[in-house]
Order: C-alpha cells, then structure tokens, then sequence
C-alpha cells in the first residue's frame, strides 16, 4: 500500500527559493520507493512573488502541489500549524524553503521511521558556521537556560525540520494554544525522538526574515510558554529584597536608639530605592507578560486566516 509523506513548507518572501525547493525535492524523489509526495507551501503574508510562484507551481503540477495563503503575516509558527492541519500524509515533514534544511536527509529520516519504533526523526546542526558570533551565543545561552527551567527537553541546535508519524502530528494539533512554541511542543507531547546531526548550510537565495531582536523576542516567548520559573525568580527576589530592607530598618532604629545617630548618606538612599523600584518594575513585567499571554489566549482569535487555498 503506497504511503504520502507530506512536506509543511512555511514561506515568507520566499519568491527566489520556492522552484530551487520543489526541484530539490524532486530530484530526490526515486529515494523514497512506495512514497507519493505532498506539497502544502504556506504564504504567510509575503508582499513580493510568493504567491505567485505557488500559484504557478501548482498549476503546473496540481495533483502533488497545494497551497494556502494567509490575508497577513502571522508568524511562521502559525504558517506551520496551517500547513500541519492540512497535511493528509502517513508523513509529515516540515522544511524552509531555503534549503537550510537538506531535503537529501529525507530518505535516511523515512527509512528510520519505518524500521524502527521511533515516532519522530529530527535533525540539530552541529555547527553555526556563518551566522553572526553574537547569535551563535545568545543562541547556546537560551537552549542551555531553558533546559534547566523547563520539564521539556529541547535539544541544542534542534530545527523545526523533522518527519512525523501521524499519531505524533494528531498530538501536536491537540495542543491548540494561541502562543506557540514549536520546539517545545514537539517536545511536550513526548513519543520517542531520534535527532539526526548535520552541518550548516546558507541559504540558496534571498534574505532571511529573521533578525536578532526577532529571535529574542522568540526566545522569550519559549521562556514563558514552557516554563514558570521566571515568576519564581520574581518571587524570590521579592522575598529577599523584603527581608533585607527589613533588617536595614531594624538596625537603623537599633543603632540610633543607642547612639542617637541621625541617618546619612541621601545619595545612598536614592541609589537604593531606585534600585528596589527597578526590581520592582522588573517583577512586574515579567508578571505582566504571563497576563498578556492569558489575555491573548482567552480572546480565541483564530491562530491565522487563510485567505486563498488550492
């Protein structure tokens, strides 16, 4: 019985990388014997020829190419939940159109899958060669932060790129909450996982749409979807801080009732209650990030809009 091994293929002003993808794919086509191909590419509310070229491109071949395109940007994890909901695959895989993510790994990746009882086969870089040494740190700090926080393992280096059986894509699309962390979703819903290493690769044409502050914003996000430790931290720090003021009080009044000694030092005092007041805001952000995502959970705005499908 012939299997489907759908591909999620999430693009945001991909116009230069969609055809060099599907040919990619497609050359590597006879590897994968007893397997149709599904194509679902997600415009995520690209601007320039995106659209276009899916349109083309399923035009061209309309019984293994699908697309959906959204009325704006809502993010690539929205365009991979998208593109999971639509896959009909035994398979599923998501890939950037890029090529960052080898499409030459696929048939090892499908061949442990059916030879083994692993549910999911990812892949993790093993190294960063080319991207900007400040982003390979901030990057290593964040897994190595979060592995230490959070009851999810996320492994270092780890891509969204992944083939999935599909008892572990009907877990992962249970889990529909608004604020999405993929990494750490694939790794909530446990199964067992096997993680292919494979060196960096540039991408084959255009820019990226990622830029420092986008990456940190998303570091952030996985923080405080998959962990409560920052709120214990703000706890904590409250805690202390209450109890050393306390004891500064109580040995101010002791030593003045026995000296008589006014307190001094005014700048002191401002540099200390200007950094109790900084703790404080601090605590109250962390705080008011926890609210803000409760607040856009309990809206139940849709996760996307799907403007055209094909």
């Amino acid at each position: 019985m012939t299997k489907t091994l759908s591909l999620v293929v999430p693009c945001y002003y991909e116009e230069q990388t969609i055809d060099l993808f599907y040919a990619a794919v497609e050359d590597i086509k006879s590897q994968l014997p007893g397997l149709e191909l599904e194509y679902w590419f997600i415009n995520d509310g690209s601007r320039d020829q995106t659209l276009a070229k899916m349109r083309a491109l399923q035009a061209r071949d309309p019984e293994h190419v699908h697309y959906a395109s959204f009325s704006r940007n809502f993010g690539k994890e929205a365009a991979m939940l998208c593109g999971l909901r639509l896959a009909t695959g035994d398979y599923v895989t998501v890939m950037d159109a890029d090529l960052q993510d080898p499409p030459d790994m696929l048939p090892q990746m499908v061949e442990i899958l059916e030879t083994t009882d692993y549910d999911c086969v990812g892949t993790r870089r093993v190294d960063r060669e080319g991207e900007p040494p400040i982003r390979s740190f901030f990057a290593r700090m964040f897994y190595r932060i979060i592995n230490k926080i959070s009851d999810s393992e996320i492994v270092d280096g780890a891509r969204d790129f992944r083939v999935m059986t599909r008892p572990f894509v009907n877990s992962v699309l249970e889990l529909s909450e608004y604020n999405r962390f993929s990494k750490g979703i694939f790794s909530w819903v446990g199964y067992k996982t096997k993680y292919l290493p494979y060196e960096n690769r540039e991408r084959v044409a255009g820019d990226t749409s990622w830029n420092f502050w986008g990456l940190f914003k998303y570091s952030i996000d996985g923080l405080v979807n998959f962990s409560q430790f920052p709120l214990d931290i703000a706890s904590l720090v409250g805690l202390f801080s209450s109890l050393f003021s306390g004891l500064g009080i109580l040995f101010i009044v002791i030593r003045y009732l026995m000296y008589g000694d006014r307190t001094t030092g005014w700048a002191s005092m401002v540099c200390i209650v200007l950094f109790i007041g900084g703790i404080q805001l601090l605590c109250l952000g962390i705080l008011g990030k926890y609210i803000g995502k409760i607040f856009t959970e309990v809206k139940h705005r849709p996760i996307y809009i799907v403007k055209e499908k094909k």
